[in-house]
């Protein structure tokens, strides 16, 4: 089996994940799913092109194959809900974010593969997004986990209306110090061109919540981006270099400003 995620290893103290940014399924999931499966329209699609810069800074990234609908990396193991009252997918979806069914009537997993799917594509990814924050910790002292998302920038199953541009999450603040947020805070009002918000309707999955420890020196922040800022939202979901090259100044910058306010 490949390997179910690619750590390229950084010199600053700056880990970029990219937990829904695999598009693989196997083919023994495959053929079980129905066509908008297959489609894989909530993927956080091109994130690792859009943030390519981040190895020129320096910093390191974490890429999964797989898919999300094959297992969701920034879900807890044990597929608690992150937003208590408020409609969300599970560890290994059974739908998506349009209430259509991943899988076909009789073909979704059960338990038993569920704890397969945990072993073999949830727990290296997260294995090796914790030996990486260690390793950058013990060279630098402190260390940026920054957790990249995006999304449709319209989902009434989640929201209602468009979402911001930009969708900065801390866990209220609890993931990382205050002058780490302000300081990501600052770029986003400094610039002109994007909606943005902090901790509004995400405020930071498994990922920021779980490696966020600032009182440790461990910093993590979550930015969801509407797909609409750098890419085509409709299938085939293409990469726009037009779009991507408005944004990538403004993402470089946040990232940047988080990395000096944690040192």
């Amino acid at each position: 089996m490949a390997d179910p995620c690619t750590l390229t290893r950084g010199s600053i103290p700056l880990l970029v994940s990219f937990p829904h940014a695999g598009t693989d399924i196997p083919p023994s999931i495959a053929r079980r799913m129905t066509d908008a499966g297959l489609l894989r329209a909530d993927t956080d699609w091109h994130l690792p092109q859009l943030y390519a810069f981040v190895q020129q800074m320096g910093g390191s990234t974490l890429v999964p194959l797989h898919s999300r609908y094959v297992i969701d990396l920034n879900r807890p193991p044990e597929d608690t809900n992150l937003y208590p009252g408020q409609d969300t997918t599970g560890l290994v979806p059974t739908d998506t974010f349009r209430k259509q069914p991943i899988y076909r009537a009789g073909e979704e997993p059960d338990a038993a593969e569920i704890a397969e799917r945990r072993e073999l594509y949830w727990k290296p990814y997260h294995d090796a997004l914790e030996a990486e924050l260690e390793r950058l910790h013990a060279a630098h002292g402190s260390v940026v986990l920054w957790d990249a998302h995006s999304i449709a920038s319209e989902l009434p199953r989640f929201f209602e209306g468009r979402l911001p541009d930009l969708n900065l999450g801390t866990a209220d603040g609890h993931a990382c110090a205050t002058p780490v947020q302000k300081a990501a805070e600052a770029v986003l009002q400094a610039q002109r061109e994007f909606t943005h918000v902090t901790n509004g309707r995400f405020k930071g999955g498994y990922i920021t919540r779980h490696y966020g420890r600032p009182t440790e020196g461990s910093h993590a922040l979550q930015l969801e981006m509407c797909h609409a800022t750098y890419m085509d939202e409709q299938p085939p979901f293409g990469y726009r270099p037009d779009l991507a090259a408005r944004v990538q100044p403004v993402l470089r910058q946040l990232l940047a400003a988080v990395v000096e306010a944690a040192a």
